[in-house]
C-alpha cells in the first residue's frame, strides 16, 4: 500500500504491537494514520479478530498510545539540527518543545478525544501525564530520541489512536509554531524518571500535569486563543457539544463497577 515500516514489534501489554511508518508531510501522514488503522481492522476481522484502537481496552495493563514525532525543515535541511547547541538542538527546536508545552492542556481535548482516552493518562502505566520534555527520558511528555542530524525530531507523547489526526497535528503544528513566533524557552528537561518524583518533588520542579478528565481538557481549550483560531469555530463548537454529549452519557450510566461494589453491600 505504499508504506514503508520502518519497526514493527511486540509493546508491553498481551496482544499490542507498535507499528512505525516513515514520516512524511502533516497531510499524507495523517492520510496514512487512518488508512493504516482501516486496513489493520478489515485484516483482522478476515482472521476472525478484532484490532481495536482504543486507548485503554483492558483495565489494568498499559493502554495504547500514538507518539508522534514531529520535526521541520527548512530549505531542505532539519531545522532542529545544531550541533553547537545544548544537546544539539537548534533554537527552532527548543522554541517548537516549548509551544507544545505552552498548549499541551488544550491540545489533550483533541489528541484524546474520549473519556476511556483518561484511563489510560494515568501514572504508572508508561503514558505520559507530566507536562515535561527530556532528551532521554520516557516519562516525559515531549522526548526527543537520540538521532540527530536530519532525524533530529521531537516526539510527542500523550496523542492517542482514537484522535482525529487531522484535528491532532493542526493542534500540534500550531502550537509549536505559536512558540517558534514568540520565542518561547522550554524549562530544564527533566531526566529522573517523574512517576519516582513526590508531589512536593514536582511542585518544586513546576511541573505540571495533563488534564485528567475530558470535561477538564475541555475547558483548557476554550481557554486557549491559539488552537480556537487555528480548528475554527465550526470545530470547536461541535467538541464542545460532543463532550456534553459524552460526559452527560457517562455520568448517568449506572457501570459494572458499581454493581459489584454497591449492590449487595447496601
Amino acid at each position: 500500500m505504499g508504506f514503508e515500516i520502518e519497526a514493527s514489534h511486540h509493546e508491553v501489554a498481551e496482544s499490542q504491537h507498535e507499528i512505525d511508518f516513515k514520516y512524511s508531510d502533516a497531510l499524507t501522514t495523517a492520510d496514512r494514520v487512518i488508512t493504516l488503522k482501516f486496513a489493520t481492522k478489515t485484516l483482522a476481522l478476515r482472521a476472525g479478530l478484532h484490532a481495536t484502537f482504543m486507548a485503554k481496552p483492558i483495565a489494568g495493563i498499559n493502554g495504547s498510545g500514538m507518539h508522534t514525532h514531529g520535526s521541520l525543515t527548512k530549505s531542505g535541511k532539519n531545522a532542529f539540527y545544531d550541533p553547537a547547541g545544548e544537546h544539539q538542538l537548534s533554537d527552532v527546536a527548543r522554541h517548537y518543545i516549548a509551544g507544545l508545552l505552552e498548549h499541551a492542556k488544550a491540545i489533550t481535548r483533541v489528541a484524546n478525544p474520549t473519556i476511556n482516552s483518561y484511563k489510560r493518562l494515568v501514572p504508572g502505566y508508561e503514558a505520559p501525564v507530566y507536562i515535561t520534555w527530556s532528551a532521554s527520558n520516557r516519562s516525559a511528555l515531549v522526548r526527543v530520541p537520540a538521532a540527530r542530524g536530519n532525524s533530529t525530531r521531537a516526539e510527542f507523547r500523550s496523542p492517542d489512536p482514537m484522535c482525529n489526526p487531522y484535528l491532532t497535528f493542526a493542534c500540534m503544528l500550531s502550537a509549536a509554531m505559536d512558540g517558534i513566533k514568540r520565542r518561547l524557552e522550554p524549562p530544564e528537561p527533566v531526566d529522573a524518571n517523574i512517576y519516582h518524583l513526590s508531589p512536593d518533588e514536582r511542585s518544586r520542579l513546576g511541573i505540571e500535569m495533563l488534564p485528567g478528565s475530558l470535561a477538564e481538557s475541555q475547558s483548557c481549550l476554550m481557554k486557549d486563543q491559539v488552537l480556537q483560531k487555528a480548528l475554527g469555530p465550526h470545530v470547536v463548537e461541535n467538541l464542545a457539544m460532543l463532550e456534553g454529549m459524552e460526559t452527560d452519557s457517562y455520568r448517568l450510566a449506572v457501570h459494572p463497577w458499581e454493581l459489584e461494589r454497591y449492590l449487595a453491600k447496601y
